[in-house]
This record gives C-alpha cells, sequence and structure tokens, in this order.
C-alpha cells in the first residue's frame, strides 16, 4: 500500500474504536481534507511528488462539476445567511458547518480521481468493519433484554460543535418512541442511516474477491438493515444491489422481446398493477405512519415557505420546527426539499447537476459490465438517502462510496483519452 491506501485503509478498521470514543463525526472531514490537500498537493508538484503518491491523471469533468457545485453552495449559503442579516458570528459557524458536510462532497470524490488509490483497498476496509460489527452483535443485541442502558456516553469531543449531540454519543440500542420497541443504530448517529450504511457495506462486500471477507461483509450489512428496522434498508438492500446487475441484460435482444410483450399485455394487467403498486406504498407508510406523517409536513412546511419567503438562496440554514412536526427543524429529513429551503434554487441545482451527471455515467457503464455496478449501487443508496435525510451532515461515514465514485471518474476519464491507469 501507498501512504494514501494506508492512511484510507486504517481509518475504515479504526472505525469501531473511534466510535467508541465519539470521534467518527471528527475523523471524516479531518480525513476529507487530509486527502483532498495531498491530492491539490500532488497535482501542484507533479513529477516532483514522490513516485507512489503522483497524481494518477487530470481532474475528470464530473470532478470539477462536484468542485463547483460545492463551491457555489458555500456561495448560496453566504447570500442566504447576508439576505437575513445572520451576522458575522452567524456566517462563520455555517461556514465551518459547510466545511465538516458540503465539502466532503468533493474533497473525496478529487482524492479518489487524482490519488492512486485502488478500489480493492477500500472494499477490505468495508469487510473489515463488517468484522468488527459480527463481534460486537451480540452484545449489543441482547442489551435491552438484560437490563442495558441504551446510551452509553457522549464524548466531551462534542465541544468542538455539530449537528447534535447523537453525533458523539455512544449506544447500545435505542428505543423506537412510536411503539417503545428496541432497534440498533451500530455507528451511526440513528437507526435508518444504518441500516443505508449495511447497503453500502453490501454493495462493497460484493466486490471482495476473498470469499470468507465477501461473506463477513455480506453479513453484516444484512444485519445493520434488518436491526434498523428501517423501510429503507430493505428497499434498498434489493433495489441497489439488484438493480446494477440486471442493467447489462437491456443489451441482449431476448430481453426487448419480453419487454416488448411485457408493454403489450399492460393493457390487461396494467390496472391491477397500478392498485398493486398503490396498496404497496400504502402499506410501506403506514408502518410507520407517525415518521411519515411529520416528514411530510416537514417536506410540505420547506416547500411552502421557499417559494414564498427565499426561492434563490434559501434562508440560510434549517429553523426550528413546530409541535406538528415534532420540532424537528425546517429543512431537514429531505436533502431536496431541505436544500430549497436552506439555500434555494441556486443551491438545490448545485447539487443536482453533480449528482445526476454522476448517476448517468454510473449507470451507462454498469449496462457496459461490471464495472459500473458499485458506483451505481452507491449512487442509488445516496438517491434513497437523499428522500429521507441530509446527505450533506452524514458524508462523514458515506466518504468510501464517495471516494469510489472519484476513482471510477478516473477509470472512466483514462479509458476515454488512452491513459493507462497508474493504480492498474
Amino acid at each position: 500500500m501507498n501512504p494514501a491506501e494506508r492512511l484510507v485503509y486504517k481509518t475504515l478498521v479504526l472505525t469501531w474504536p473511534f466510535y467508541a470514543v465519539g470521534a467518527l463525526y471528527l475523523v471524516g472531514p479531518v480525513i476529507a481534507w487530509l486527502l483532498g490537500g495531498l491530492a491539490v498537493l500532488s497535482l501542484y508538484l507533479g513529477p516532483a511528488m514522490r513516485k507512489d503518491l503522483r497524481v494518477t491523471g487530470t481532474i475528470p469533468p464530473v470532478i470539477w462539476a462536484w468542485i463547483l457545485g460545492m463551491f457555489v453552495m458555500l456561495v448560496a449559503l453566504w447570500v442566504g445567511h447576508l439576505n437575513w442579516s445572520m451576522g458575522m458570528k452567524s456566517t462563520i459557524k455555517s461556514s465551518i458547518g459547510w466545511a465538516k458536510g458540503w465539502a466532503l462532497m468533493a474533497l473525496f470524490p478529487l482524492a479518489g480521481a487524482l490519488l492512486p488509490i485502488r478500489r480493492e483497498v477500500l472494499v477490505r476496509g468495508q469487510c473489515v468493519i463488517g468484522m468488527g460489527t459480527l463481534v460486537l452483535a451480540p452484545i449489543m443485541l441482547v442489551a435491552p433484554f438484560i437490563g442495558l442502558p441504551e446510551k452509553i456516553l457522549t464524548s466531551p469531543l462534542k465541544a468542538v460543535g455539530g449537528p447534535g449531540p447523537e453525533y458523539f454519543s455512544v449506544y447500545f440500542f435505542t428505543y423506537d418512541p412510536s411503539n417503545w420497541t428496541p432497534r440498533w443504530q451500530f455507528y451511526a448517529p440513528w437507526s435508518p442511516f444504518a441500516a443505508l450504511l449495511g447497503v453500502v457495506m453490501v454493495l462493497f462486500a460484493l466486490e471482495e474477491k476473498t470469499a470468507k471477507w465477501r461473506r463477513i461483509g455480506i453479513a453484516a450489512g444484512v444485519l445493520m438493515i434488518l436491526a434498523s428496522k428501517s423501510r429503507m434498508g430493505i428497499v434498498g438492500l434489493t433495489a441497489c444491489t439488484v438493480g446494477p446487475r440486471m442493467l447489462p441484460l437491456i443489451f441482449r435482444g431476448w430481453m426487448w422481446q419480453i419487454g416488448a410483450l411485457a408493454t403489450a399485455s399492460l393493457a390487461v394487467t396494467g390496472p391491477a398493477l397500478v392498485q398493486g403498486a398503490t396498496d404497496a406504498i400504502s402499506a410501506f407508510k403506514n408502518a410507520r405512519a407517525d415518521s411519515s406523517r411529520v416528514r411530510a409536513a416537514l417536506q410540505r412546511i420547506a416547500g411552502e415557505r421557499w417559494i414564498n419567503e427565499a426561492y434563490w438562496f434559501g434562508h440560510g440554514r434549517v429553523q426550528p420546527g413546530s409541535h406538528a412536526v415534532e420540532y424537528m427543524p425546517i429543512g431537514s429529513h429531505h436533502t431536496w426539499w431541505g436544500l430549497l429551503f436552506v439555500k434555494g434554487v441556486v443551491g438545490m441545482l448545485a447539487l443536482l447537476i453533480p449528482f445526476v451527471w454522476q448517476t448517468l455515467i454510473a449507470l451507462v457503464d454498469a449496462a457496459k459490465g461490471p464495472r459500473g455496478r458499485l458506483p451505481l449501487g452507491i449512487m442509488m443508496t445516496l438517491t434513497l438517502l437523499s428522500f429521507g435525510e441530509n446527505v450533506e451532515i452524514e458524508a462523514y461515514l458515506l466518504w468510501p462510496g464517495l471516494v469510489i465514485l472519484g476513482i471510477h471518474a478516473r477509470e472512466l476519464h483514462d479509458e476515454k483519452t488512452g491513459v493507462v491507469a497508474a493504480s492498474a
């Protein structure tokens, strides 16, 4: 391994120890800026850089889109604070938040695109996290039944600031307030996010060449999804793993014939399928009716206030919610509505353009062969996550997937320009 790969691998391997001291929220941004700074330094020094840290090529166009998009996010933040007269102290605090959130969406892909980091290092690192998860799972799963507390500790590191104390807290489990049954969140700040991290772990594990580690990663990922009791996790486990592997079939002639037959049959089966889909969606929402109600209310309020009060640059930051939304902040629990509320149309487009671009190139490559499966699965997971969470405040745990996006962009760029990747 070269130094960049060692830094990445050791950070992954130490995920559970970092969580045990409540440091994960700090580790993500530190690694992002270290890797991003190393990538820029290597690009600047060129041949003067040590051989095993030289850049693998130029910055791919889609990575430029991420960089420019996240810079626009910062500008939108400044304009929003200026428009609402929030003051210099609030602007500086929010800018630091940008450096720990949105900036990571550009820094990690940049590092993956420029530094000689191999996919295999990230894949194995995720499987090692999975092994730690399986080792700790027995005590975590029995904790609510043997009288152990929900929360073990809240780290004093919370003094550095963050979205909330849960990002610096260590839990055995938590109780679902809707029915007071236990749910597990593992090393995530809450259970639904843990489920999507489980999906990411399964996606990585499926790329592992060693059968033992592959089984460990898949088992740990599935455990995280099931124990979190998240509806989104179940959807992700199926869609994000099967979908990319089905895409190559579209280039086969017999698949077109089946598609034509299925389309023709919709005249007869269409109404029944529509009714079945409607019933399934209703059952999905009713599985956690209170959660669905609160999320719907948050989205409605965010949309109404965005379009009536701050169309272009938003409100600058999330705002406290009322009892109607269980005091959840307006602008949270949905990336797209949250962006419109906080940063307006400008901020939403700053994410949408690189997001769609990255998804399209992964989609096309996955249809051609196996290289695009993992990047597409990651983009599908991010898409699911964006409709229930704010991706920027969770980038600190999603960073291995973001690095993969950069590596994939590099692979495609090298192929297009005829360059042999240094990491090959």
